[in-house]
C-alpha cells in the first residue's frame, strides 16, 4: 500500500520492499524510531476508523453458548474435531503482545462462551470445539505478566493503543514491541521455578475443571519452545498427557534446546507411568531443522534416533495461523495447490531455493522417511497429521468471516493485520501472509482424554485448514467399489483393511493396494471441490518421487487422460466477501486402485479434500474496512490425511 494513498496526501517518497526487506533485520529500534519521525507530520492525516473494535466486551450483554450434547461412544469411531496449540498471557510472547487472558478463558471460548479479546472487544466461536489444550511456552512460564516489563503492551491496554493512538503511534508501538521482542526473546526476565511451579498448576486446574467426559475434553499440556540459530527458527513441539498424571513440572528448552533430550524426558516419564508425546509444528518456519537427516549434533540419523522420534512425536501440526506445512511450490512443481498458505515469520525469509526447503515440509519429510527405509532400514518420519491454530489470545479463531488474529499488537484488528492502520510498507507485517489457523480432525471411539489421545498415538487422524470436513481413508487388497455404497462400509473397510494411519503389506503377485475415500463437507461451510490421493514412493535409483491423483471430482467434471482436472470454478464476490454453494458437492467419494504400484517398493499415500474457493480472512476485512482486498483474495480450504504406508 502506497503511505501516500493512506493519507490521501501527495508526493510522499515510497519505500522500495526490497530496501525493507534487507533491513529491518538489521536496524536497532532507535534507528527505526527515527525513520518514523518522517512519519510524523503526517500522522493527523490517518486515524482509521476500524469497525472490528466495536462494541466492546460486556459480559452482560453477551450470547450464551450453543448447546452441545455429549457425544455417544461408536465402536465405528465418531470425528472429533478441537485445537491442541492455544496460549494465555502465562506465555511471554502472548503477554508482550497485549494479552491478559488466563486459562479459564480458553476453554470458555472452546465450549462457545464469549471472551475478551486482548483489544477489548467479544470474541465468541459459532460452534463449541469437542477438545482443547492450553500449551502455554515453559520458557519462562507466567513470569513475563508478573514482572516490571517496559513495553508499549503494559503501559496503555491494545485497547487504549488502537482507539486513541493514530497511523504513527500505532506503528512506533507496533515496531518497538515486535523488534525488542525479537532482541530479546523469551529470557525479559531471570528463571523462577515458584513462579513456573505456580503457573503451571494454573493450566492443570483449569483443564480440570473444564474437562466434561463425553462433551468436552481439556487436555493438559505445554510447549517446549527451541529454536536454531535465531528465535524465528523454530523446532517447537507442543507436549500432551494422556489424563491428569502430569510432570511436576514442563521440560523446557532451558533444561535442553535438544528434541533428543526432550524425547528422554518422556521416556524417563513413562516409566513413572505418566504417559505424553510431543508434538512438532511449525515445520515451515524451521529453516530445515525439524525434519533433518541428521540429528541436533549434526550426525547421520540411527535405528535408535528413528524409534524415539516415532514413538515419542507420533503426529505433526501441519496447517495453523503461520502457514501450511504439507508442502511448497518449490518442493512440489507439479502439484497445482501447493502455494496454499505460504508464510513467513519476517522480511526477507522468502527462500532461495529448494535446498532452504527441504526438513520443512510434511511430505518431503514423508519421502525422505521412505528413501531411509530403503536405504538405511529405518523410518524415522513416520507420522501422522493435525491442524491447529497457535492463537496467542486464548482462542481459536479459524473463522474467516470473523478471523480475530494471533498475536494482538501485530493483528488484533482489521486495521492491523491488513496494514490499514498502520504507517508499515508491504511485506513488514507477517500477520499479512498469516492463515486463520487450522483444526485436529481425530477418529476415536468416544470423546474422552483417553480414547482421544489414544487415537493420535495411532495417527488416524487429519488436519484442516479451519472447516469441519469429515474425511475417512482405508486401504486393503481386498475392497471394491460396490462398499462405498454398502450400510455396513465403515465396519467392513475397518475389519477388511487399515485406516489412516496405519500400514498395508504383504502384496500378492499381480495385486495392487485398494483404497477407499469418502469426504463430507462442513455443514455449514463450502462445498466440496475434488478429493486427491497424494502418493509418495522409492525407485529403484533410492530416490523418492510424488504424483497426485484426482479421484473423486465435483459436478460433471472428469479427468483427463493427463491425470488433470478443470478448475471447479469460483463464486467469490469480492465486493461483499460472498460466495454460492451452486458449484460443487455437499460430498464426495472414491475408490481407486493404484495403477503405477510395483510391489517392491516402499510407498506412502494420503488423501487431501479441497472446498471450492471462498473469501480469505484479509477479504472479509477489506470489506468490513471499505479497503481493497489483499491478495489471495480467496483460498480453498481444505483436509488432508494421514498417510497410510505400504512395505513392501
Amino acid at each position: 500500500m502506497r503511505i501516500s494513498r493512506l493519507f490521501g496526501c501527495r508526493h510522499w517518497p515510497v519505500v522500495h520492499r526490497s530496501i525493507v526487506h534487507r533491513s529491518i533485520v538489521h536496524r536497532s529500534v532507535v534507528q527505526w524510531l527515527a525513520l518514523l519521525l518522517g512519519f510524523a507530520l503526517l500522522a493527523a492525516c490517518s486515524k482509521l476508523e476500524d469497525p472490528t473494535l466495536h462494541p466492546a466486551f460486556d459480559p452482560a450483554n453477551t450470547s450464551p453458548p450453543p448447546p452441545k450434547p455429549a457425544t455417544a461412544p461408536s465402536e465405528l469411531r465418531n470425528a472429533f474435531f478441537g485445537d491442541l496449540h492455544i496460549h494465555t498471557s502465562l506465555s511471554t510472547d502472548a503477554f508482550v503482545m497485549g494479552v491478559r487472558a488466563m486459562p479459564d478463558d480458553v476453554y470458555r471460548f472452546a465450549k462457545g462462551h464469549a471472551i475478551a479479546h486482548a483489544a477489548g472487544y467479544p470474541i465468541q466461536i459459532k460452534r463449541p470445539l469437542d477438545f482443547a489444550a492450553i500449551t502455554d511456552h515453559a520458557e519462562y512460564l507466567g513470569e513475563a505478566r508478573l514482572a516490571n516489563i517496559d513495553y508499549p503492551t503494559t503501559k496503555k491496554t491494545m485497547r487504549e493503543i488502537l482507539l486513541e493512538g493514530n497511523a504513527f503511534s500505532i506503528t512506533k508501538d507496533w515496531l518497538q514491541t515486535v523488534l525488542k521482542f525479537r532482541k530479546q526473546g523469551f529470557g525479559l526476565t531471570e528463571p523462577n521455578k515458584e513462579i513456573l511451579a505456580n503457573s503451571w498448576q494454573l493450566t492443570i486446574d483449569a483443564a480440570q475443571r473444564h474437562n466434561e467426559p463425553g462433551v468436552f475434553t481439556s487436555f493438559i499440556g505445554y510447549e517446549w519452545s527451541s529454536y536454531v540459530g535465531e528465535i524465528a527458527v523454530h523446532i517447537h513441539r507442543c507436549v500432551i498427557y494422556r489424563d491428569s498424571k502430569v510432570s511436576a513440572l514442563p521440560f523446557s528448552s532451558l533444561d535442553s534446546s535438544r528434541p533428543e533430550d526432550l524425547w528422554k524426558f518422556l521416556q524417563r516419564e513413562s516409566d513413572r507411568g505418566i504417559k505424553a508425546f510431543a508434538i512438532p509444528h511449525n515445520a515451515n518456519v524451521s529453516k530445515g531443522n525439524m525434519y533433518a537427516r541428521v540429528d541436533s549434533n549434526g550426525k547421520a540419523l540411527t535405528h535408535v534416533y528413528a524409534e524415539a522420534r516415532r514413538r515419542w512425536e507420533p503426529i505433526s501440526e501441519i496447517l495453523q495461523i503461520k502457514g501450511a506445512s504439507e508442502t511448497h511450490p518449490l518442493l512440489s512443481a507439479e502439484d497445482e495447490f501447493a502455494n496454499f498458505s505460504l508464510a513467513s515469520m519476517q522480511p526477507g525469509d522468502e527462500p532461495e531455493g529448494v535446498y532452504e526447503l527441504q526438513g520443512s515440509y510434511m511430505r518431503d519429510a514423508l519421502r525422505t522417511g521412505i528413501e531411509m527405509q530403503r536405504s538405511e532400514g529405518f523410518n524415522p518420519f513416520r507420522f501422522g497429521v493435525i491442524g491447529s491454530t497457535d492463537s496467542h489470545n486464548a482462542s481459536s479463531p479459524t473463522e474467516e468471516s470473523d478471523y480475530s488474529g494471533k498475536l494482538p499488537i501485530m493483528d488484533g484488528s482489521a486495521g492491523l493485520r491488513t496494514n490499514e492502520a498502520t504507517l508499515l510498507p508491504k511485506g513488514i507485517n507477517p500477520a499479512n501472509s498469516w492463515s486463520s489457523g487450522g483444526l485436529a480432525g481425530i477418529w476415536a471411539k468416544e470423546n474422552t482424554r483417553e480414547s482421544l489421545f489414544d487415537a493420535m498415538r495411532r495417527k488416524e487422524t487429519f488436519a484442516t485448514s479451519g472447516p469441519r470436513i469429515m474425511v475417512r481413508f482405508f486401504a486393503g487388497w481386498d475392497y471394491d467399489a460396490a462398499l462405498l455404497s454398502d450400510a455396513g462400509f465403515v465396519a467392513k473397510a475397518y475389519a477388511q483393511g487399515v485406516s489412516m494411519g496405519g500400514q498395508i503389506s504383504n502384496a500378492s503377485k499381480g495385486s495392487s493396494p485398494r483404497f477407499l475415500v469418502a469426504a463430507l463437507k462442513d455443514p455449514i461451510g463450502a462445498n466440496l471441490d475434488r478429493v486427491q490421493i497424494i502418493k509418495g514412493w522409492s525407485g529403484v535409483d533410492g530416490q523418492s518421487h510424488e504424483k497426485i491423483y484426482n479421484v473423486a471430482l465435483s459436478g460433471n467434471r472428469e479427468v483427463a487422460a493427463d491425470g488433470s482436472a478443470q478448475p471447479v470454478g469460483n463464486t467469490v464476490d469480492l465486493a461483499t466477501a460472498s460466495y454460492s454453494n451452486s458449484i460443487g458437492a455437499a460430498e464426495l467419494s472414491a475408490f481407486w486402485q493404484d495403477p503405477d504400484f510395483k510391489p517392491g517398493q516402499n510407498a506412502f499415500y494420503y488423501a487431501r479434500v479441497l472446498e471450492i474457493p471462498t473469501p480469505r480472512w484479509s477479504t472479509y476485512d477489506a470489506v468490513k474496512l471499505g479497503s481493497e482486498p489483499m491478495q489471495p483474495a480467496t483460498i480453498q480450504e481444505r483436509a488432508i490425511t494421514s498417510a497410510i504406508w505400504y512395505s513392501p
